[in-house]
């Protein structure tokens, strides 16, 4: 009997043991497993406080209503534009008209059968005065023709087409225009095609003085 109660005694301390045992080899786990996270990781994953968010928020706010602001003035300026300058590709078209008006009066001009006639005379003045005009209402509505001869070349109204011999203006000067420059307010709408000034070459000069030479012997 005593040898029966020995051993249940002795089983149910090796089970003890043995579930301590286990309990240890758990907390020792655990223990492994846990791990101390880094001040810096604290700092990144903490919660901001409500200053910081109001901040955030204004932030946000001011940039909204400046890129509002922005917006706004794009439109404003964009409707300046469509307001002044809603024309100009009907004014520019419209610059034809003096184009072929120019060209009507140089083709009766340089007709031998209407020289010194009545009829040319007539016809040239009608020319004129639809010309004249057309100039009118174009200026009514800030569309202006470019005074450019005996000018300086101006890239940002005329544009040199050739370049012509003479000594008596300073190089680069306007001395003939091809066809006529408009502008629409402070926009060009048409640059001037000019001929410019250029100095006589060399060249020319000694074929000059040489036949002046040859002439005097």
């Amino acid at each position: 009997m005593e040898k029966e109660e020995n051993q249940n005694n002795t089983q149910t301390d090796e089970k003890q043991n043995l579930e301590d045992e286990t309990e240890k080899l758990k907390e020792n786990s655990a223990g492994d497993n846990k791990q101390e996270i880094p001040e810096e990781t604290k700092e990144e994953i903490k919660e901001p406080t409500p200053e910081e968010k109001i901040s955030e928020l204004e932030d946000k706010l001011a940039r909204t209503f400046a890129e509002m602001e922005n917006q706004r003035r794009r439109f404003e300026k964009e409707k300046e534009d469509a307001f002044e300058y809603g024309g100009f590709s009907f004014a520019k078209e419209a610059l034809n008209l003096v184009d072929n008006l120019d060209r009507s009066r140089h083709v009766l001009e340089s007709d031998d059968s209407l020289k010194e006639t009545e009829a040319l005379k007539k016809a040239l003045e009608h020319l004129d005065i639809i010309k004249k005009d057309l100039i009118s209402i174009f200026e009514k509505n800030n569309i202006k023709p470019i005074d450019c001869l005996n000018k300086k070349l101006d890239p940002n109204f005329h544009q040199a087409m050739m370049e012509i011999e003479d000594d008596t203006k300073e190089p680069g000067t306007i001395i003939q225009e091809v066809q006529k420059g408009f502008t629409i307010k402070d926009r060009l709408l048409r640059p001037s095609l000019v001929g410019v000034s250029k100095k006589v070459t060399k060249k020319e000069e000694k074929t000059e003085q040489n036949q002046e030479n040859s002439g005097d012997k």
